[in-house]
């Protein structure tokens, strides 16, 4: 039978009372699909438990409508065919508060991509606001406090106490009246468009195919190391990730990576030098102590023609132009930022401006060119951009720099 929550009262212009329920069975989950198939705009928020579990996957979806709201536990009914019509529906509005994670949970475990999206921590940067979390939304819009104290909460774990449930409620029960009142701002100071630009972009978001085998070249640190200390670490980075495996923890919560770090660097031959090593779990050590030594063996056995190194990565010829003509744009930016009253790194951040620097254009097309620089970008800065960099034009001119071109 679904579990009903105190209703939940949403202030503003759009207000209603919604009584959350939770759903568990496949037919319930069905029936409410069903009553919300010609919706035309769905709030969606994820719960995974990666700071708990070594695989992240979702363990609660939290939905509202504009009449209904619904907490689904995917655990026992399996994949939610119902989400998966509305999600890849492209005249369904699916609005996200900071989509990136969910939009990378939903397609890892159900194979669904959102078509049309609205993300209310863009559309509030765009606004300009730099307090743009949920919390801090929905109070400086309708004036509600969110108990933050779940946060970091195993969601993982069954039965849910129902704290924990009416948490989960909050997280999408405002995001519609939400999502209104932050397009409406964005049209009037005319940065809808900018927004839809943004939102386009999120289409497609999955989690980068990457080698597990490199996973330990990732390591914060490991580009510190020597070439032996690497093939100590590539061979305790599986077995701590094995370890994590098998008992479903997160790696941190095995053995952190700065204790990784360190234990390629001492390179400990017995559980005394284990010990040794700042922050290494006592409990591991005496569980799991001497397969870590015998990792720590086996990188220490590796051929020195076989260590491993770092791939090469693309070389840039140095460019000496290339801070001054960065420093330029930067304040160009800087400038606009603050005729609109937004945040400098929102307007265009630092990678992108380098991208320009190093393209060095000299006309619109050219700066359309560069790679992630977005239309709304090259409207509002474009000319400024390309005036700031004519002067230094001659100095690439006399230069025998690559970058010339």
């Amino acid at each position: 039978m679904p579990v009903k929550f105190p209703s939940v009262h949403s202030p503003g212009p759009a207000s209603s009372v919604h009584t959350p329920i939770y759903l568990d069975t496949v037919s319930t989950v069905d029936a409410f699909f069903d009553g919300v198939a010609e919706s035309p705009i769905l709030a969606l928020d994820t719960e995974g438990a990666s700071f708990h579990r070594f695989v992240d996957r979702i363990y609660l979806l939290q939905l509202s409508t504009r009449e209904k709201t619904a907490i689904i536990d995917p655990i026992p009914i399996g994949r939610p065919s119902g989400l998966g019509r509305l999600l890849e529906d492209p005249a369904v509005e699916i609005v996200f508060h900071d989509a990136d994670y969910d939009l990378r949970l939903i397609h890892q475990d159900y194979g669904w991509h959102a078509r049309n999206i609205f993300d209310t921590r863009i559309a509030a940067q765009l606004l300009g606001l730099r307090a743009f979390g949920l919390a801090a939304l929905l109070e400086r819009y309708f004036g509600v406090k969110l108990d933050k104290k779940h946060q970091r909460a195993d969601w993982s774990m069954r039965p849910l106490p129902q704290g924990m449930l009416d948490y989960a409620a909050q997280d999408t029960i405002h995001l519609l009246e939400l999502r209104d009142r932050l397009r409406a701002d964005l049209e009037r100071i005319g940065r809808w468009d900018w927004a839809r630009e943004e939102f386009a972009l999120l289409e497609g978001t999955r989690w980068p195919d990457e080698d597990p085998a490199a996973s330990f070249l990732r390591l914060k640190g490991a580009r510190d190391l020597t070439r032996r200390e690497l093939a100590i670490l590539r061979e305790l980075v599986p077995w701590r990730d094995g370890v994590a495996r098998q008992l479903d923890r997160a790696t941190f919560r095995v053995v952190g990576n700065e204790q990784l770090i360190d234990a390629s660097r001492a390179q400990p031959t017995t559980r005394d030098a284990l010990t040794a090593i700042k922050g290494m779990p006592r409990g591991m050590i005496e569980s799991r102590g001497d397969d870590i030594l015998d990792a720590v063996k086996r990188g220490l056995a590796v051929p020195e023609a076989d260590l491993p190194r770092f791939p090469k990565t693309p070389r840039w010829d140095r460019d000496p132009d290339l801070d001054t003509r960065t420093s330029a744009l930067k304040t160009v930016r800087d400038v606009a930022a603050e005729r609109l009253d937004l945040d400098p790194g929102v307007l265009c951040a630092r990678d992108r401006l380098e991208a320009v620097a190093r393209k060095n254009p000299s006309t619109r097309a050219e700066l359309e060119a560069v790679s992630d620089l977005r239309r709304w970008q090259v409207a509002v800065l474009g000319e400024d951009f390309l005036r700031a960099l004519v002067p230094h034009k001659k100095a690439a001119a006399k230069s025998d720099s690559p970058y010339r071109d």
